[in-house]
């Protein structure tokens, strides 16, 4: 038996001021200050049908269209000089389907907001990133994962999506509905369409117990392979000029919850992890020989703790301190060599880097613009504080992951194209012509959209 919650808009009937885009547009930035844009024409639908009739109006006036979320994408995938459509009023779950295990919610609605309302319900999805403030729309689109054994990728978990075409149809793709859209929508880039809703498995809440820990770099690479087998939810942070790390493995547990206290979770991610870290990061960039130093001390702030609770309080954790970020998927057999490269090539350079290297993993999946893509994988991701220069860090980090068949995460920076692209992703010419059969005259085209899937 299906249940609604009702919190959120559903199709609507009417056309309204939201449909003809007749907001005054404004300068458009994302999260990181990397993006900046001013569209012709804003929209913010409040229903499917203001979605659709925004969207063919923009069609007939010769403007392109893009969706944007939070922001949170360090590259340009959803800037527009056409129509920009803001999803704020496209939130809230649709409908609840426990007999089946999922939740169908707008696209707008930000994962903070559907995790607290899935909670309410005594419900969770399985896995997710270390961040909510993404809307769901724009996390799977760019293929938002966190890590895990068995499974990783936000996208993974849908079991159907609603779709605005550029023609002006509704699509409603599962794998028993539309599948080749399907296979391809749950990471579209927003090349294919406009997500409206999304359907996501989910599952009876649980409980997971995080153990943190502070160990060497050299420990970490010698049991990589055996850390990710022995745990559900394996990842570690190394620090730059330092041979330490810090991991952290989520298992799930009984119970009952057992949360960090008030203190310890103030000092750690408050004061440790956003507040001294921010200071820190500011020291670096006014001094950056400074570094090192602040490195050796830094790496040993974070002790060890073990708590418990429910998902998505274990899995996210406060950032504040602003960065870009640079993270590409290797082979999972390749991240040790991969990671070894890295560190080595920072050694030998004058490089100083503040921000710790995450490296994550994820099982293979089925959907064509994946990271995972058809084999098991291994995420390294590179950060620098923002308003440091970053180009030479990140140039030298890319040669290295794409000597090892790396691809880029699709919201992160990267220099890769078409041509290279399409070698690294099998069911690359699969993703590119359903493009051209879904949208030949490029509606939801745009730069970012041309340099990484060609014209």
């Amino acid at each position: 038996m299906s249940t609604g919650t009702g919190t959120g808009a559903g199709r609507g009937t009417g056309a309204g001021p939201g449909a003809t885009g007749g907001k005054k547009p404004t300068t458009w930035r994302n999260w990181a200050g990397t993006v900046t844009v001013r569209p012709a024409r804003e929209a913010t639908p409040a229903s499917v049908d203001e979605l659709v009739a925004a969207v063919r109006r923009a069609k007939e006036d010769g403007l392109t269209v893009k969706p944007v979320g939070s922001g949170h994408s360090f590259t340009a995938a959803a800037a527009t000089d056409g129509l920009l459509v803001r999803p704020d009023l496209l939130t809230g779950i649709r409908k609840i389907d426990r007999a089946a295990g999922t939740v169908t919610v707008e696209a707008g609605t930000p994962l903070k907001r559907l995790n607290a309302a899935l909670a309410r319900e005594g419900l969770s999805l399985t896995n997710m990133g270390d961040i909510m403030e993404q809307t769901v729309s724009g996390a799977v689109s760019t293929g938002t994962h966190g890590t895990g054994r068995d499974s990783a990728s936000i996208a993974a978990q849908i079991t159907a999506l609603e779709l605005v075409t550029a023609d002006g149809r509704v699509l409603t793709c599962s794998k028993d509905e539309h599948s080749d859209i399907f296979a391809a929508a749950r990471i579209g880039l927003g090349a294919l369409g406009v997500i409206s809703a999304i359907t996501f498995s989910v599952e009876p809440t649980f409980f997971l117990m995080a153990r943190e820990e502070p160990m060497t770099f050299d420990q970490v690479t010698a049991e990589f392979d055996q850390l990710v087998t022995e745990n559900e939810h394996f990842e570690f942070y190394w620090f730059p000029h330092t041979g330490n790390c810090n991991t952290k493995r989520n298992n799930r547990s009984v119970g009952p919850a057992a949360p960090p206290s008030a203190i310890s979770a103030f000092v750690e991610d408050e004061v440790l992890s956003n507040g001294l870290f921010q200071v820190v990061n500011s020291l670096g960039r006014a001094v950056p020989a400074t570094i090192p130093a602040i490195a050796k001390i830094s790496s040993k702030a974070l002790s060890a703790r073990t708590y418990t609770d429910i998902p998505y309080k274990v899995f996210t954790s406060p950032r504040r301190v602003r960065f870009v970020e640079m993270e590409y998927a290797v082979p999972r057999e390749a991240l040790v060599e991969t990671l070894r490269e890295l560190k080595s090539m920072i050694e030998r350079s004058p490089l100083r880097v503040s921000f710790p290297v995450e490296v994550r993993t994820a099982p293979a999946d089925d959907i064509a613009l994946s990271t995972a893509s058809g084999r098991e994988s291994a995420y390294i991701a590179v950060h620098m504080y923002k308003g440091t220069p970053f180009r030479s860090y990140f140039s030298a980090a890319e040669q290295i992951f794409t000597a090892h068949e790396g691809r880029p995460h699709w919201g992160k920076l990267h220099t890769r194209d078409a041509a290279y692209l399409a070698k690294a992703y099998p069911r690359f010419a699969e993703f590119t012509a359903l493009r051209d059969r879904l949208d030949p005259d490029r509606l939801f085209g745009n730069p970012y959209l041309r340099r990484v899937l060609g014209d």
